[in-house]
Protein backbone atom coordinates (compact mmCIF):
# COMPACT_ATOMS: atom_id res chain seq x y z
CA UNK A 1 0.00 0.00 0.00
CA UNK A 2 1.67 3.59 -0.70
CA UNK A 3 2.50 5.49 1.79
CA UNK A 4 0.10 8.94 2.41
CA UNK A 5 1.68 12.05 0.59
CA UNK A 6 2.13 14.51 3.04
CA UNK A 7 0.24 18.12 2.54
CA UNK A 8 0.86 21.25 3.44
CA UNK A 9 -1.78 24.29 3.31
CA UNK A 10 -0.31 27.67 2.11
CA UNK A 11 -2.96 30.31 3.66
CA UNK A 12 -2.31 33.58 2.23
CA UNK A 13 -1.41 31.53 -0.69
CA UNK A 14 -2.26 34.31 -3.35
CA UNK A 15 -0.19 36.77 -2.23
CA UNK A 16 3.64 36.93 -2.93
CA UNK A 17 5.31 35.40 0.10
CA UNK A 18 2.84 32.76 0.15
CA UNK A 19 2.87 32.08 -3.70
CA UNK A 20 6.41 31.98 -3.19
CA UNK A 21 6.57 29.73 -0.62
CA UNK A 22 4.38 26.89 -2.45
CA UNK A 23 6.24 27.57 -5.53
CA UNK A 24 9.60 26.68 -3.95
CA UNK A 25 8.38 23.71 -2.23
CA UNK A 26 7.47 22.74 -5.73
CA UNK A 27 10.75 23.23 -7.11
CA UNK A 28 12.78 21.19 -4.29
CA UNK A 29 11.21 18.31 -5.82
CA UNK A 30 9.86 17.34 -2.60
CA UNK A 31 7.32 14.66 -2.90
CA UNK A 32 3.91 16.55 -1.23
CA UNK A 33 0.83 17.86 -1.66
CA UNK A 34 0.44 22.06 -1.57
CA UNK A 35 -2.52 23.67 -1.17
CA UNK A 36 -3.08 27.39 -2.15
CA UNK A 37 -5.54 28.95 0.33
CA UNK A 38 -6.32 32.55 0.04
CA UNK A 39 -10.03 34.75 1.25
CA UNK A 40 -9.76 35.26 -2.74
CA UNK A 41 -10.53 32.23 -4.43
CA UNK A 42 -9.87 33.66 -7.77
CA UNK A 43 -6.24 34.76 -6.96
CA UNK A 44 -5.53 31.19 -5.04
CA UNK A 45 -6.99 29.44 -8.57
CA UNK A 46 -4.16 31.43 -10.36
CA UNK A 47 -1.53 31.07 -8.34
CA UNK A 48 -2.61 26.91 -7.88
CA UNK A 49 -2.80 26.68 -11.79
CA UNK A 50 0.36 28.77 -12.20
CA UNK A 51 2.19 26.55 -9.75
CA UNK A 52 0.65 23.72 -11.09
CA UNK A 53 3.10 23.78 -14.23
CA UNK A 54 5.92 23.82 -12.90
CA UNK A 55 4.47 20.59 -10.73
CA UNK A 56 5.07 18.71 -13.98
CA UNK A 57 9.04 18.78 -13.02
CA UNK A 58 8.57 17.95 -9.77
CA UNK A 59 7.44 15.32 -7.07
CA UNK A 60 4.73 17.33 -6.09
CA UNK A 61 1.26 18.76 -6.75
CA UNK A 62 -0.05 21.97 -6.32
CA UNK A 63 -3.98 22.72 -6.18
CA UNK A 64 -6.46 25.11 -4.55
CA UNK A 65 -7.62 24.16 -1.03
CA UNK A 66 -10.07 25.72 1.18
CA UNK A 67 -9.46 26.53 5.02
CA UNK A 68 -11.15 23.46 6.31
CA UNK A 69 -9.12 21.11 4.61
CA UNK A 70 -5.80 23.37 5.18
CA UNK A 71 -6.89 21.84 8.95
CA UNK A 72 -6.02 18.46 8.10
CA UNK A 73 -2.86 19.14 6.29
CA UNK A 74 0.74 18.09 8.72
CA UNK A 75 1.35 21.48 7.91
CA UNK A 76 -0.22 25.05 7.91
CA UNK A 77 2.01 28.04 6.74
CA UNK A 78 0.21 31.07 7.82
CA UNK A 79 1.47 34.08 5.48
CA UNK A 80 -2.32 36.18 5.40
CA UNK A 81 -2.24 39.85 7.40
CA UNK A 82 -2.82 42.64 7.69
CA UNK A 83 0.00 45.38 6.42
CA UNK A 84 1.54 48.16 8.55
CA UNK A 85 0.18 51.24 7.36
CA UNK A 86 1.80 54.44 7.13
CA UNK A 87 2.95 55.66 11.25
CA UNK A 88 0.83 52.76 12.14
CA UNK A 89 1.81 51.90 15.84
CA UNK A 90 2.48 48.41 15.99
CA UNK A 91 0.20 47.89 18.78
CA UNK A 92 -2.21 48.35 16.61
CA UNK A 93 -1.01 46.24 13.77
CA UNK A 94 -1.13 43.61 16.00
CA UNK A 95 -4.43 44.34 16.91
CA UNK A 96 -5.72 43.71 13.47
CA UNK A 97 -3.93 40.13 12.97
CA UNK A 98 -4.59 39.21 15.85
CA UNK A 99 -8.23 39.43 14.49
CA UNK A 100 -7.26 37.86 11.45
CA UNK A 101 -5.50 35.09 12.69
CA UNK A 102 -8.82 34.62 14.85
CA UNK A 103 -10.74 34.46 11.95
CA UNK A 104 -8.15 31.61 9.95
CA UNK A 105 -7.97 29.42 12.85
CA UNK A 106 -12.36 29.33 12.95
CA UNK A 107 -12.48 28.92 9.22
CA UNK A 108 -10.54 25.51 9.59
CA UNK A 109 -12.53 24.48 12.02
CA UNK A 110 -11.38 21.13 13.91
CA UNK A 111 -7.44 21.25 13.50
CA UNK A 112 -6.06 17.68 13.56
CA UNK A 113 -4.31 16.80 16.39
CA UNK A 114 -0.68 16.70 14.74
CA UNK A 115 -0.87 19.56 12.48
CA UNK A 116 2.08 22.14 12.71
CA UNK A 117 1.85 25.70 12.61
CA UNK A 118 4.48 27.12 10.83
CA UNK A 119 3.47 31.69 11.07
CA UNK A 120 4.96 33.88 8.82
CA UNK A 121 3.18 37.02 9.27
CA UNK A 122 4.59 39.60 10.89
CA UNK A 123 5.38 40.78 13.78
CA UNK A 124 5.97 36.90 13.47
CA UNK A 125 7.29 36.28 17.25
CA UNK A 126 4.00 37.70 18.55
CA UNK A 127 1.73 36.05 16.25
CA UNK A 128 3.37 33.35 16.92
CA UNK A 129 2.13 33.16 20.45
CA UNK A 130 -1.02 34.75 19.21
CA UNK A 131 -1.39 31.38 16.66
CA UNK A 132 -0.81 29.05 19.73
CA UNK A 133 -3.07 30.46 21.74
CA UNK A 134 -6.15 30.95 19.44
CA UNK A 135 -5.58 27.36 18.42
CA UNK A 136 -4.69 25.28 21.12
CA UNK A 137 -2.27 23.30 19.57
CA UNK A 138 0.97 22.22 22.11
CA UNK A 139 3.46 25.08 22.13
CA UNK A 140 6.14 23.35 20.45
CA UNK A 141 3.47 22.02 17.62
CA UNK A 142 3.30 26.06 16.63
CA UNK A 143 6.16 27.55 15.37
CA UNK A 144 7.71 31.10 13.07
CA UNK A 145 9.87 31.45 10.40
CA UNK A 146 11.95 33.45 13.01
CA UNK A 147 15.64 34.30 12.04
CA UNK A 148 15.98 32.13 10.07
CA UNK A 149 16.28 34.20 6.95
CA UNK A 150 18.17 36.97 8.67
CA UNK A 151 20.75 34.12 9.39
CA UNK A 152 21.23 33.18 5.83
CA UNK A 153 21.52 36.74 4.95
CA UNK A 154 25.24 36.34 7.74
CA UNK A 155 25.97 33.91 6.39
CA UNK A 156 26.20 35.10 2.89
CA UNK A 157 28.09 38.14 3.98
CA UNK A 158 30.45 36.12 5.73
CA UNK A 159 30.71 34.48 3.02
CA UNK A 160 31.49 36.91 0.74
CA UNK A 161 34.26 38.29 3.47
CA UNK A 162 35.94 34.76 3.90
CA UNK A 163 35.53 33.19 0.82
CA UNK A 164 33.85 30.40 2.88
CA UNK A 165 30.73 28.51 1.15
CA UNK A 166 27.93 30.03 3.46
CA UNK A 167 26.55 26.48 4.77
CA UNK A 168 30.01 26.00 6.09
CA UNK A 169 29.90 29.08 8.26
CA UNK A 170 27.87 28.08 11.32
CA UNK A 171 26.35 31.53 12.49
CA UNK A 172 23.42 32.90 12.86
CA UNK A 173 20.79 35.86 14.29
CA UNK A 174 18.72 35.39 17.52
CA UNK A 175 16.31 37.10 19.72
CA UNK A 176 13.56 39.01 17.44
CA UNK A 177 12.85 38.98 14.02
CA UNK A 178 13.06 42.85 13.86
CA UNK A 179 15.04 45.66 15.30
CA UNK A 180 15.97 43.19 18.67
CA UNK A 181 17.92 40.73 16.53
CA UNK A 182 21.19 40.40 16.90
CA UNK A 183 24.60 37.91 16.01
CA UNK A 184 25.33 35.56 18.31
CA UNK A 185 28.95 35.61 17.24
CA UNK A 186 30.33 33.66 20.76
CA UNK A 187 28.30 30.88 19.39
CA UNK A 188 29.47 31.23 15.53
CA UNK A 189 32.00 29.04 14.41
CA UNK A 190 33.97 27.52 10.72
CA UNK A 191 35.49 24.15 10.64
CA UNK A 192 35.15 23.54 14.51
CA UNK A 193 36.96 26.92 15.48
CA UNK A 194 35.55 29.97 16.48
CA UNK A 195 34.09 32.54 13.53
CA UNK A 196 36.04 35.64 15.26
CA UNK A 197 39.36 33.93 15.78
CA UNK A 198 39.37 33.45 10.84
CA UNK A 199 41.97 36.01 10.45
CA UNK A 200 39.94 37.09 7.15
CA UNK A 201 37.72 38.91 10.33
CA UNK A 202 40.29 40.66 11.82
CA UNK A 203 39.59 44.41 10.17
CA UNK A 204 36.33 43.78 9.97
CA UNK A 205 33.94 46.11 11.43
CA UNK A 206 31.43 43.17 12.87
CA UNK A 207 28.85 46.12 14.62
CA UNK A 208 28.21 47.34 10.57
CA UNK A 209 27.55 43.95 8.75
CA UNK A 210 25.35 42.98 11.62
CA UNK A 211 23.48 46.24 11.43
CA UNK A 212 23.51 45.56 7.16
CA UNK A 213 22.01 42.40 7.80
CA UNK A 214 19.49 43.77 10.10
CA UNK A 215 18.46 46.48 7.71
CA UNK A 216 18.71 44.40 4.31
CA UNK A 217 14.94 43.60 4.19
CA UNK A 218 13.98 47.59 4.29
CA UNK A 219 16.52 47.93 1.85
CA UNK A 220 14.59 45.02 -0.69
CA UNK A 221 11.52 46.78 -0.01
CA UNK A 222 12.48 50.25 -0.82
CA UNK A 223 14.35 49.07 -4.45
CA UNK A 224 10.63 46.44 -5.20
CA UNK A 225 7.82 46.84 -2.62
CA UNK A 226 8.19 43.74 -0.81
CA UNK A 227 10.37 40.45 0.34
CA UNK A 228 9.39 37.44 -1.28
CA UNK A 229 11.95 34.94 -3.02
CA UNK A 230 14.21 34.41 0.28
CA UNK A 231 11.50 34.30 2.78
CA UNK A 232 9.62 31.62 0.11
CA UNK A 233 13.02 29.24 -0.40
CA UNK A 234 13.70 29.46 4.11
CA UNK A 235 10.13 28.96 4.74
CA UNK A 236 10.08 26.09 2.57
CA UNK A 237 13.27 24.12 4.24
CA UNK A 238 11.40 24.60 7.63
CA UNK A 239 8.74 22.72 5.88
CA UNK A 240 10.76 20.04 4.60
CA UNK A 241 12.29 19.34 8.01
CA UNK A 242 8.86 18.83 10.03
CA UNK A 243 6.92 16.24 6.93
CA UNK A 244 10.67 14.51 6.70
CA UNK A 245 11.64 14.66 10.03
CA UNK A 246 14.70 15.58 9.00
CA UNK A 247 15.66 17.52 12.82
CA UNK A 248 17.78 19.68 11.13
CA UNK A 249 18.78 22.68 13.64
CA UNK A 250 17.20 26.07 12.42
CA UNK A 251 16.86 29.45 13.90
CA UNK A 252 13.22 29.91 14.17
CA UNK A 253 11.07 31.00 16.69
CA UNK A 254 10.15 29.10 19.05
CA UNK A 255 8.50 28.58 22.89
CA UNK A 256 11.72 29.35 25.30
CA UNK A 257 10.32 28.45 28.75
CA UNK A 258 13.02 29.73 30.41
CA UNK A 259 11.60 33.56 29.23
CA UNK A 260 8.08 32.13 28.58
CA UNK A 261 7.87 33.43 25.49
CA UNK A 262 8.58 32.28 21.69
CA UNK A 263 11.79 33.85 20.82
CA UNK A 264 13.81 33.13 17.72
CA UNK A 265 16.67 30.67 18.66
CA UNK A 266 18.75 27.25 17.39
CA UNK A 267 16.00 24.96 17.63
CA UNK A 268 15.91 21.05 16.46
CA UNK A 269 12.70 21.25 13.57
CA UNK A 270 10.82 17.65 13.37
CA UNK A 271 7.73 16.30 12.52
CA UNK A 272 6.62 17.59 16.07
CA UNK A 273 7.63 20.64 15.52
CA UNK A 274 10.98 22.49 17.48
CA UNK A 275 12.65 21.54 20.81
CA UNK A 276 14.78 23.94 21.91
CA UNK A 277 19.04 23.52 22.86
CA UNK A 278 20.87 24.60 25.35
CA UNK A 279 22.64 28.17 24.67
CA UNK A 280 26.01 29.21 25.56
CA UNK A 281 25.89 32.95 24.49
CA UNK A 282 28.36 35.61 25.98
CA UNK A 283 26.88 38.04 28.99
CA UNK A 284 26.45 40.23 26.17
CA UNK A 285 24.33 38.35 24.47
CA UNK A 286 22.40 36.84 27.11
CA UNK A 287 21.43 40.34 28.00
CA UNK A 288 20.25 40.94 24.09
CA UNK A 289 18.20 37.77 24.68
CA UNK A 290 16.64 38.96 27.53
CA UNK A 291 15.53 42.59 26.34
CA UNK A 292 14.17 41.00 22.86
CA UNK A 293 11.91 38.27 25.37
CA UNK A 294 10.70 41.43 27.82
CA UNK A 295 9.95 43.34 24.56
CA UNK A 296 8.10 40.07 23.14
CA UNK A 297 6.24 39.38 26.21
CA UNK A 298 5.51 42.90 27.22
CA UNK A 299 3.07 42.49 24.00
CA UNK A 300 2.38 39.01 24.02
CA UNK A 301 0.62 39.16 27.57
CA UNK A 302 -1.79 41.46 26.00
CA UNK A 303 -3.89 38.85 24.46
Amino acid sequence: MPLAVPKVAVIGGGGNVGSAIAFSLIAMKFPVTVLVVDIDDKLAMGQALDIGDAAFLSSGTCRMGTFEEAGQCDVIIITAGARQRPNEPRSELIGRNYSIIKSIVEKMGSIKKSSVILMVTNPVDILTDIAQKVSGLPRNQVIGSGTFLDSGRLRNELSNVMGIAPSSIHSGMMGEHGDAQFAAWSMASVGGTPLLEHPKLKNVNLDELEKGVSRKAYEIIEAKGSTYYGVGMHVAHIAKSILGDECKVYPVCTYVDEYQCYLSVPAIVGSTGSSTLPLNLSDAEQEKLKSAANKIKSLCDKY
